[in-house]
C-alpha cells in the first residue's frame, strides 16, 4: 500500500504540462482539499484486465480518463504492430450513451490513427453487437467499444476485441496486458492522430447489420398476422434506441410503443436507479406503459444494447419479469423447434450455454438431438468456440443467465438487437398457437422439468473484503460440504484445479475448460450450486438451481413454492443470509 506522501507524489506528476488544464485543475483541487478523493484516484493504476478497462471517471491513475484510456490504446496498438506490422491495419471504434463516451471514442480513434491504422469510427452511439459485426465485415484486426455496460453513471469502460469480432482471449489477452503495462508515461502515447485515416460509419453499416438480424427470423408469415401486437420497448437511455425499434419494424411489427422519457439519450440515466435490465426498477416505466396501452410484451436493453430484459403477462394478466435463464430457455426452445418444424437441420448445428446457466437448456438440446457446449462465464468464450468450429459446425443460438443471448454467427458477442426481435417473433408464434409466452414457458417445464434459479451476491468491499472472499473460496475447497439442505453432494467441479470429483466413488475426471476460480456442487436431489468471485465487482456470487417434475399447469404455483423453499433451505444451510 502506498503511503500518503507517495500518493501525493504520483498526483503531482499530473500537474505537468503533458496533462490538459482541466485535469491539472482537478488534481490541484484534490491535493489542496480532498485527501480521500486523492487517495482513491491515485493509490493504484486502473487495471487493464482480460476484458479491458472499467472504472469511475475523473483525473487520476485509478480513473477512466483520456490518459489511462490512452495508455491502454497505445499498448493495444503496440501489440497489434508486433503481431501484424503497421501496414494495412484496420480497427473499428464504437461507444455507448455514457458521459464522456464520445470523447473517449474519438481519443481512441486518434491514437489508433497516430499509429498508422485505418480507423472505422461510428458517427454516434451504437450497440456493442454492431461493433462486433463491423470488425468482421470491414476486415479489422481489432476493435474497441467504450462502455461500462450497466454500471452506475459515474463509470465508463473500454472493451477490446480481436479480428473475429469477439472480445480478446488467450493468447492475445495476457500479451496485450503485458504491452499496456509497458506504457508507464503519457509521453509514450501517440495522441496526434491522422484525420485522413479516420472513416465515419453510419446508416450504411446499420442497414448491413440489420439485414443479418433479419436473417434470424423464422416466421415472417405469422408476424404479418400479428403485426399490430403491442410491444413496449425501452432502451433505458442507451444505444438500443438506434437499432432495436428499426429491427422490430424490419421483422414486420407495427405497434412498437416507446417510453418517451427513456428514449432520451442520457448518461446520467435520470429515470432509473440502475440502467440494468436485471433490476425490476429498470422496467417499471415500461410495464406501466404496457398496462396503459394494453401491450402484450415488454422489452428493455441495457446501455450498450447487448443484454435484454423481458416482462410477460401471467395467467392473471399481470406482468411478471423473466429472469435470464427463462429468457434463454424460451429463445433456445423457439430456435430449435423452428429448425425442426421447417426442416432446417443439417446435423452439424450446436448451441452454447455457460456453466452457471440452467441445465434445462441441456434437456431441450438433448430432446432435439442438437449438440450443446458449456463454457465459462463471458461471451468471449462463446466467440472462441464459434471460431474453433467455423466451417465445420453451425452455431444457432445460446446464452447466459445474466440476460445475454446471441442467435447467430454474424456477431461474436451478446446481441440484444436480434434477441429482442426474435423474442417478439416467439411471442407472435405462441399467440398463433393459442398461447401466451408465459403459457409456452410452463409447457416447457411440464415436458422437461421445472427448473428454478436464484442468484445471491455477497458484497465485500476493499482489501479486507477481497481477502474474505479468497478465504471463503479456500474454505469450500479445503473443507467441502458433504450435505447441503439434507441432500448429499455427489459431485464437485473445481474449475481452478480443472478437476471434477465423483464423491460416491472417489474418481476424478479432468475439466477441459481454462482455469477459472469457480466451484460447483451437484446434489443428489438434482440441485446445483455454483460459487465464483465476480471479475468486475467486489462480490462473490452464488448461483442456485433446483428442479422437480411439473405435473400440470394447474400445479405451477404449488410447485414453484416447493422449489423456492428448497432454494431458501440451501441458502440457510450455507449460512449466506
Amino acid at each position: 500500500m502506498l503511503s500518503a506522501e507517495q500518493i501525493r507524489e504520483r498526483a503531482r506528476i499530473w500537474l505537468s504540462e503533458e496533462f490538459n488544464e482541466e485535469t491539472r485543475n482537478e488534481v490541484r483541487n484534490m491535493l489542496d482539499n480532498d485527501e480521500k478523493k486523492l487517495t482513491d484516484a491515485f493509490y493504484q493504476d486502473l487495471e487493464f484486465g482480460t476484458g479491458g478497462l472499467r472504472g469511475i471517471m475523473g483525473a487520476g491513475t485509478n480513473r477512466m480518463n483520456i490518459y489511462t484510456l490512452g495508455m491502454a490504446t497505445q499498448g493495444l496498438s503496440n501489440y497489434i504492430i508486433s503481431q501484424c506490422g503497421n501496414k494495412g491495419i484496420k480497427v473499428a471504434v464504437a461507444h455507448d450513451c455514457r458521459n464522456n463516451s464520445r470523447l473517449f471514442a474519438e481519443t481512441t480513434a486518434e491514437i489508433f490513427s497516430a499509429n498508422g491504422f485505418e480507423v472505422f469510427l461510428f458517427e454516434s452511439l451504437r450497440p456493442t453487437p454492431e461493433l462486433s459485426y463491423a470488425i468482421k465485415h470491414y476486415g479489422c484486426t481489432s476493435g474497441v467499444v467504450i462502455t461500462a455496460s450497466h454500471n452506475p453513471p459515474e463509470y465508463n469502460g473500454y472493451k477490446a476485441y480481436w479480428n473475429d469480432g469477439g472480445q480478446v482471449v488467450a493468447p492475445h489477452d495476457e500479451a496485450i496486458i503485458a504491452e499496456v503495462r509497458k506504457i508507464t508515461s503519457v509521453s509514450q502515447i501517440r495522441f496526434n492522430g491522422d484525420k485522413n485515416l479516420i472513416k465515419t460509419l453510419g446508416k450504411e453499416t446499420d442497414e448491413l447489420f440489420l439485414r443479418e438480424v433479419h436473417k434470424m427470423s423464422h416466421n415472417p408469415g405469422i408476424i404479418s398476422k400479428f403485426a399490430d401486437m403491442g410491444i413496449v420497448y425501452t432502451p433505458i437511455h442507451g444505444t438500443g434506441v438506434m437499432l432495436i425499434p428499426p429491427a422490430l419494424k424490419m421483422y414486420g411489427f407495427r405497434n412498437i410503443i416507446s417510453v418517451k422519457e427513456q428514449d432520451v439519450i442520457d448518461g446520467n440515466f435520470p429515470t432509473v436507479k440502475s440502467p440494468n435490465p436485471e433490476e425490476p426498477g429498470a422496467l417499471k416505466m415500461a410495464i406501466e406503459k404496457a398496462i396503459e396501452t394494453g401491450a402484450e410484451l415488454v422489452m428493455a436493453s441495457d446501455p450498450d444494447a447487448d443484454r435484454l430484459g423481458i416482462a410477460v403477462k401471467n395467467k392473471k394478466g399481470e406482468f411478471i419479469l423473466l429472469n435470464g435463464n427463462q429468457t434463454c430457455v424460451l429463445l433456445v426452445w423457439y430456435i430449435l423447434s423452428q429448425y425442426k418444424e421447417k426442416g432446417k437441420y443439417k446435423g452439424n448445428e450446436y448451441i452454447i450455454k455457460t456453466i452457471v446457466t440452467t441445465n434445462l437448456i441441456e434437456k431441450i438440446a438433448e430432446d432435439y438431438k442438437v449438440e450443446y457446449h458449456n463454457v465459462l462465464t463471458g461471451f468471449k468464450f462463446f466467440a472462441e468456440l464459434i471460431r474453433e468450429n467455423e466451417g465445420k459446425k453451425k452455431y444457432i443460438g445460446g446464452g447466459e443467465e445474466s440476460y445475454g443471448f446471441l442467435p447467430g454467427e454474424y456477431v461474436r458477442d451478446k446481441d440484444a438487437v436480434a434477441s429482442c426481435a426474435l423474442m417478439a417473433e416467439a411471442t407472435a408464434w405462441a399467440k398463433n398457437s393459442g398461447k401466451s409466452l408465459y403459457e409456452l414457458l410452463i409447457d416447457i417445464y411440464i415436458k422437461y422439468g421445472f427448473y428454478k434459479e436464484k442468484l445471491v451476491n455477497i458484497v465485500r468491499k476493499g482489501k479486507e473484503g477481497a481477502d474474505e472472499i479468497k478465504a471463503m473460496m479456500a474454505g469450500y475447497r479445503s473443507n467441502p460440504p458433504e450435505k447441503i439442505n439434507g441432500s448429499r453432494v455427489v459431485r464437485i467441479a473445481d474449475y481452478e484445479l480443472q478437476v471434477e470429483k465423483d464423491m460416491l466413488n472417489g474418481k476424478n475426471s479432468k475439466i477441459s475448460l481454462v482455469k477459472s476460480d469457480v466451484l460447483q456442487f451437484f446434489l443428489e436431489d438434482g440441485s446445483k450450486i455454483s460459487v465464483r468471485p465476480s471479475g468486475t465487482e467486489p462480490k462473490i456470487k452464488f448461483y442456485f438451481s433446483v428442479n422437480t417434475k411439473l405435473e400440470s399447469a394447474a400445479k405451477f404455483d404449488e410447485t414453484e413454492k416447493f422449489l423456492d423453499s428448497r432454494i431458501d433451505g440451501i441458502i440457510k444451510d450455507m449460512k449466506l443470509l
